[in-house]
């Protein structure tokens, strides 16, 4: 397959200058879950104003970076029901005709397939998967604007750039309320990526890039339909989440408001359609928030009422995070609450159906998650919530292997095994229809941390 994507292009066909070409990177951004953030998105620039963005997009050095991107990425089929493997081997034969018409402004995307994603909180995301060609395409476009656009862009906006990560937000965020401002005006867009009007992205995107084609081509996926239950829905507003460029996109457009507050001073943090501005009291922040109404009524965006308020930043989260107020009034990240619910929600989602696996089969099903759950919320500096965390998730592991073993005899000869005395094997076994209870005493000492660390399960603590 790597033999055929070498070939496929190496197609014949114009190639560009070597500004076309692309750093190799393998973190993802295109689609099939939250697009990851990445130090670099390639080496491709190109002076705005003197078009040539499309040809250097379409050369052999910056496809090669980002097949392997997309590729990496293990993203699921489009409508076209290709994976990677199926799509290497189309493009193998097809790839010249599809370059060409791709300069020719003559290539048409598919439409995206939806997928719906379930949230913790029982509603759904809606995802728009294009097919591995477009995605392709797609990620070879952003490798060449995102270094020519990013730079562009304000410095209280942390989302879906190189170098910046939903930590930086929450650090700005707090850095604010140390100084002082302890209102936040906590601004939620509705359904912002299934709103966004087309018309009014792609004239801030001509101000910032001088290129027909890829313009044209940017229009072209805009206006793709979404496939849903077998039926293409044409689609007018909204740049569908994932695919590699709705983020960028989606910074082009929210940075005209980013910029309208860093005229006016304000302190505020900005990840992808999450803002807050930080003020020194109410009044202030009613009317920032007038102000921001008007400046997304002029995108064509509509805020969320229901989630956006002006209120005591300790009373709000941000990006998962609360703040906290520690001794010495220093303030402090912590896990906010919707957060930790959250994450008691997947873990039991995690372990639900565990009949007929071994607790070592549970535990590396888990790793995953709570590897990616711990790095993300590494800042939060509450020692405690991070323990009583360990112990709730370490009770219900314990809770399942005795649903798993099941009968008293079993339960009795496992833990004999398991170097239990005869006392706690009897107790334990003589309670065995109380899963939650049991699994919180005398089962601590046969199934202990050291047991569970042996497992490979990691610690939050």
């Amino acid at each position: 397959m790597s033999k055929a994507m070498r070939q496929m292009l190496g197609q014949p066909g114009r190639v560009s200058v070597a500004r076309g070409e692309a750093r190799r990177d393998l973190a993802s951004d295109e689609s099939c879950g939250p697009p990851l953030e990445h130090p670099h998105t390639g080496s491709a620039k190109h002076m705005a104003g003197t078009g040539g963005l499309l040809e250097a997009a379409l050369t052999r050095q910056n496809l090669h970076a980002a097949w392997k991107r997309v590729k990496a990425n293990k993203g699921a089929a489009g409508v076209d029901g290709q994976g990677i493997e199926q799509t290497a081997q189309v493009l193998h034969q097809s790839w010249p005709d599809i370059r060409q018409a791709l300069l020719a402004g003559s290539y048409r995307p598919k439409p995206v397939r939806k997928v719906l994603i379930p949230k913790p909180d029982g509603s759904q995301r809606e995802l728009g998967i294009p097919t591995v060609t477009d995605r392709l395409i797609q990620q070879a476009l952003l490798q060449v604007l995102q270094p020519l656009i990013d730079p562009t862009f304000s410095e209280h906006s942390h989302g879906f750039r190189p170098g910046r990560r939903a930590h930086d937000a929450v650090k700005a965020a707090r850095a604010y309320v140390q100084s002082g401002k302890r209102v936040v005006v906590d601004v939620d867009l509705a359904k912002f990526f299934d709103r966004v009007n087309h018309d009014i992205l792609i004239d801030r995107l001509k101000r910032r890039i001088d290129d027909a084609g890829v313009i044209r081509l940017i229009r072209a996926y805009l206006n793709a339909g979404i496939m849903d239950g077998g039926v293409v829905v044409d689609r007018h507003l909204g740049t569908p989440q994932g695919g590699p460029l709705s983020p960028l996109l989606a910074n082009v457009l929210l940075d005209e408001v980013d910029k309208a507050l860093e005229a006016r001073g304000y302190n505020f943090a900005r990840y992808a359609d999450d803002c807050n501005v930080y003020v020194g009291s109410t009044k202030a922040g009613e009317r920032v928030m007038a102000y921001l109404r008007r400046l997304y009524t002029g995108l064509k965006l509509q805020i969320n009422e229901a989630k956006s308020a002006v209120a005591s930043v300790f009373g709000r989260k941000f990006l998962g995070y609360a703040l906290w107020v520690a001794k010495g009034k220093e303030v402090k990240c912590a896990v906010a609450k919707k957060a930790l619910e959250n994450f008691k929600a997947r873990i039991r989602q995690l372990t639900r159906r565990s009949g007929g696996r071994s607790m070592a089969q549970v535990v590396e099903k888990l790793r995953p998650y709570l590897l990616g759950w711990k790095a993300y919320f590494g800042m939060a500096q509450t020692p405690k919530v991070w323990r009583e965390l360990d112990e709730w998730l370490r009770h219900r592991l314990r809770a399942i292997q005795l649903r798993h073993w099941k009968r008293p005899k079993t339960i009795y000869r496992e833990l004999k095994a398991m170097g239990a005395s005869e006392d706690v094997a009897k107790q334990v076994a003589g309670n065995c229809h109380r899963w939650w209870r049991n699994s919180a005493m005398l089962l601590n000492s046969v199934l202990t941390i050291a047991y569970f660390d042996g497992l490979g399960l990691p610690r939050l603590s």
